[in-house]
């Protein structure tokens, strides 16, 4: 029987686990098949408080989990594959055992969608980004290219403009799902322009991105364009597949919380990107890993 377990190793689920094991409860965090989360894949991280030179995610993935274990937190590297959380203790099964649980923290995070064409995989964090808050910097002076037409493309476009030489924003169609305010910002903004109905077949580079191959959709025009960088916003999977018809979700499948971080489910919590479409950064998700914890803790006093 454990008092809780944690799902989930990104910055969320490791600074539940810190938390957790400092208030004595001897948690247990099982990783889910990508150790560290996002966070493990991203080659520079210099917007995480405490490291003003900068760290690798994987270094920091390592640090946050020596300070977990550190306190006495437990790390299972397997996946969970079935949960039942309408019974009580909760019932948790991986690939090769069955665990039950007090309490339950949510921290498995969300995986931005892919373009899927040859080289986004192969230079991810070496010019394909989907974060512009992390990568933008490392890119000043230099071409930038958006995928996307929606809100987030336009937002983190306009935020790249402050670094980029210019940021081009690739269309599928000829118009854009953005906002109107957004529209118009764009619009106006002098270091961005717009590639209509067309999309990326390729990223092209030699050890970092160099070009991008594009297609025109309507007229089939192929053509090669240099950039540097490669920013994808064409939305975000939460990672909540395993809790449906349990846990209620939006109509996009992120976890619905109330202020605290309960779920519907009492005893069952979730911070982090499971729920968090809004702001996605490391220190937020450590910020919702930490509350979560502290609410669990006192779940579980009130058991007692």
């Amino acid at each position: 029987m454990e008092n809780v377990i944690i799902l989930g190793s990104g910055c969320a689920g490791l600074t539940a686990a810190l938390y957790t094991a400092r208030a004595d409860l001897n948690p247990l965090v099982i990783t889910g098949n990508e150790l560290g989360g996002q966070i493990a894949t991203t080659t520079d991280v210099e917007n995480f408080p405490g490291f003003p030179e900068g760290l690798t995610g994987p270094e920091l993935y390592d640090l946050m989990q020596r300070q977990a274990e550190r306190f006495g937190a437990r790390i299972e590297i397997d996946e969970v594959v079935e949960v039942d959380f309408k019974q009580r203790p909760f019932m948790l099964k991986t690939h090769s055992q069955t665990f039950e649980a007090k309490s339950v923290i949510v921290a498995t995070g969300a995986t931005p969608r892919k373009l899927d064409i040859p080289g986004e995989i192969e230079f991810t964090g070496r010019g394909v980004s989907y974060c512009a808050t992390c990568d933008g910097f490392f890119f000043r002076d230099k071409e930038i290219m958006v995928v996307g037409g929606g809100d987030s493309a336009l937002q983190e476009g306009l935020f790249l403009t402050k670094f980029g030489k210019r940021v081009q924003v690739v269309h599928r169609r000829d118009h854009l799902r953005a906002g109107p305010a957004l529209q118009e910002r764009a619009r106006k903004n002098e270091k961005m322009g717009f590639v209509w109905n067309t999309v990326v077949e390729s990223v092209n580079g030699n050890g970092a991105v160099e070009s991008v191959r594009l297609k025109n959709v309507t007229t089939g025009a192929v053509r090669e364009e240099p950039v540097a960088g490669l920013f994808i916003y064409i939305g975000h999977l939460p990672n909540t597949w395993l809790y449906k018809d349990q846990l209620d979700m939006d109509e996009e499948g992120y976890l619905i919380v109330d202020p605290y971080l309960h779920t519907n489910i009492p005893g069952v919590f979730a911070a982090g990107e499971v729920h968090d479409k809004r702001f996605r950064q490391a220190i937020s998700s450590a910020g919702f890993g930490c509350m979560a914890a502290m609410e669990a803790e006192k779940y579980l006093a009130s058991l007692e």
